[in-house]
């Protein structure tokens, strides 16, 4: 149980400071108090959490980080960009305190690292504190009277754990001590609720809490104490003010206000009806559960094998020609269907996860590199699987940075081309059929083709006297190893960049686009499917074979005429509503002799914004389609992109239409509009 608390724990504390960077980094378009609370709650949760669950290192240091921030909290200290910085070192290292397992050696190794003390340093020149000393740096040393005679507040706080809490990390203790920080306190038990010894529970939480506190913080800092307190019911009462004529330092605290009750009783945690001013937690219901990814992978394959199941059924059901039986397999295959949606819906996330990450990595390098670039994010709650979200983030990144290195220029050099002085790398998603759409733009200088092709020369990518298209330069610079760059840098220069980049598409079924225009910037668009496990798909014969078709690619099925099958001018072409579609015979690119039949059919579908056909033998109907990877030997192969399972228990393979028509070298003004 233990151990499961302190998971969850780092699992939330990690969503946490994610978040916070976010926080932080939106302060540069303004500090709203809004912002700012948000940024000291976060700071607060992951402090007392921290202390509850072992974790006292980040706790101890997420506490100056927290100090600097109440300074802003309370208008005293004004936010800027040497702030900002300096947060976003704090909240780093935070995560450093967290990639540790408690308390350990490494830890205690980090806390007492000459970083982190350079850092405590820095914010206690933000705060005011000495770190010698502890002392108000630059002012004297405040009397107890001087203390006294600061305005004061009395606080009644009924605190009653519900029985479970202690078993969820509620450490009542540790609440008290901080409460025991802001001021003069008095504690009460009420033990009206701990049953005889022999029935007592050392798990459950019997005892219930009163407290008197007399302090000069707010009534806010006060509910921040018991932010994370979900399971108990507090109650928060201002019972007195004690103004600034208070003379005496001895002078006893304030008595606790009559409230019908007999002193020796028990303490009633309700909220008292007409107190001035009470906080009661309601018991909120939770709209969402935590549950592990490898759970989602399980449940997605158990899926994926009911869908198989249920394609035999289908089968069984044609070849007995029951009506009965035909009606129950419609049902089934109904409730499959709504199951397959639900189960992929919780799979999707939106693509907004990846791109707040995106935000840190351009304001750093613009740092490094002097130059004024913005971030501009479009589509963020476009959904994308799982899988491909925690894959994408790597390609995505490389390309950022070539954009801020290679791409945007440095601001005079902007300034001089007739540019704005502050660049924009634009990034943007939206869905397009079964495909996501990834752009990453930049303003910049775009691509120098000149020297791409000079360097693809010198390496023997191509001859000197092949003269190739603008698009198919550009396509080179995915080549391993490939850079124009004249020098390394700690950005790039390396030519692992981009080459990781494809790698990373092809292993997820994608494509990747480049266009760019000579000192206008460069347009990179990432094509991904929108699921890597189940699809609609259109099933095929050719010969004996079966393939799939993805059904997001096709457009319209037509058959292919004795006119057009005949036709032979250097390329085969079809002619629809006046259209010339180029087409390609499947026999011919898979090696597979077809059945001979007159009449094929022509399955047209969309790569790279052209339409193309794809000859087959015959059409056999669409149906869900469960996706297996191909083993080493067989997915290299272009034009394959996996295979699945039939109903009669043959396996088909899934054709991946974007490489096979790039495979077969279609060019890319693929359909010609015939003159009237």
């Amino acid at each position: 149980m233990i151990e499961q608390a302190v998971e969850a724990f780092v699992q939330e504390a990690t969503e946490i400071l994610a978040t916070l960077e976010d926080q932080i980094l939106s302060l540069e378009h303004g500090a709203t108090q809004q912002k700012v609370d948000e940024i000291f709650r976060a700071l607060h949760t992951v402090k007392g959490s921290g202390a509850m669950f072992g974790y006292t290192c980040l706790s101890r240091f997420t506490h100056h980080f927290e100090s600097a921030f109440e300074l802003v909290r309370a208008g005293k200290l004004s936010v800027d960009s040497p702030l900002i910085d300096l947060c976003l070192a704090a909240r780093d290292i935070m995560s450093e305190f967290l990639a540790f397992d408690g308390d350990n050696a490494g830890s205690r190794e980090l806390l007492d690292s000459a970083r982190v003390a350079e850092l405590v340093e820095k914010l206690g020149r933000l705060t005011g504190e000495d770190a010698a000393s502890g002392m108000s740096v630059g002012s004297t040393p405040k009397t107890a009277v001087e203390e006294m005679r600061l305005e004061r507040t009395h606080y009644r706080i009924s605190f009653v754990p519900e029985p479970h809490a202690l078993k969820n990390g509620m450490r009542p203790d540790l609440l008290i001590k901080e409460l025991a920080e802001l001021g003069e306190i008095s504690v009460r038990y009420d033990a009206s609720n701990v049953p005889a010894l022999s029935e007592l529970d050392p798990t459950e939480a019997c005892l219930g809490y009163v407290i008197t506190l007399t302090t000069t913080a707010s009534r806010s800092t006060i509910e921040d104490v018991f932010i994370f307190a979900d399971d108990a019911a507090l109650t928060l009462e201002e019972t007195e003010v004690t103004a600034s004529l208070v003379a005496d330092p001895s002078s006893p605290i304030p008595p606790e206000p009559t409230t019908g009750q007999e002193e020796t009783g028990a303490t009633d945690a309700r909220p008292a009806t007409g107190s001035a001013g009470p906080v009661a937690r309601k018991e909120v219901r939770s709209e969402s559960i935590r549950v592990a990814s490898s759970r989602l992978d399980d449940m997605m394959d158990s899926l994926g094998e009911l869908v198989i199941a249920q394609a035999r059924l289908d089968a069984v059901a044609q070849d007995i020609d029951d009506p009965t039986l035909e009606s129950v397999v419609e049902e089934v295959s109904r409730l499959v269907v709504g199951l397959r949606d639900a189960t992929l819906s919780i799979r999707m996330l939106p693509i907004e996860t990846v791109f707040g990450k995106f935000k840190r990595v351009v304001r750093d390098l613009a740092s490094d590199l002097g130059k004024e670039i913005q971030l501009i994010t479009e589509g963020g709650e476009t959904e994308v699987d799982k899988n491909v979200i925690d894959r994408i983030g790597e390609p995505i990144v490389h390309m950022i940075r070539n954009s801020i290195d290679h791409g945007i220029e440095a601001a005079d050099a902007r300034e001089a081309a007739g540019k704005k002085r502050m660049g924009t790398v634009r990034l943007s998603a939206r869905q397009e059929g079964g495909e996501i759409l990834i752009a990453i733009e930049d303003n910049g200088g775009g691509l120098d083709t000149d020297a791409i092709r000079g360097r693809a020369i010198e390496r023997g990518l191509i001859p000197e006297e092949n003269t190739l298209s603008e698009h198919d330069l550009h396509q080179l610079i995915f080549e391993p190893g490939f850079s124009t760059a004249k020098e390394v840098t700690s950005v790039s220069g390396r030519g692992v960049g981009m080459d990781a980049v494809k790698t990373t598409l092809d292993a997820l079924g994608g494509t990747i686009d480049v266009f760019a225009r000579q000192g206008r910037g460069t347009r990179v668009i990432l094509r991904l499917p929108v699921t890597m496990a189940i699809i609609d798909g259109l099933r095929i014969r050719l010969g004996e074979s079966v393939y799939v078709i993805p059904l997001s690619s096709v457009e319209e099925c037509v058959e292919l005429s004795d006119h057009d099958a005949a036709r032979r001018s250097g390329r085969s072409v079809l002619e629809i509503r006046n259209e010339m579609v180029p087409f390609l015979e499947l026999e011919h690119l898979f090696g597979q002799s077809g059945d001979g039949q007159a009449k094929r059919r022509v399955v047209i579908v969309r790569v790279d914004g052209a339409r193309v056909g794809l000859v087959v033998d015959d059409i056999l109907g669409q149906g869900q389609t469960v996706i297996k990877s191909l083993s080493s030997f067989h997915s290299s192969i272009p034009g394959l992109g996996g295979a699945t399972i039939l109903g009669d228990g043959r396996v088909a393979l899934i054709i991946d239409v974007a490489t096979l028509v790039r495979s077969a070298d279609v060019p890319r003004a693929a359909s010609v509009r015939r003159a009237a």
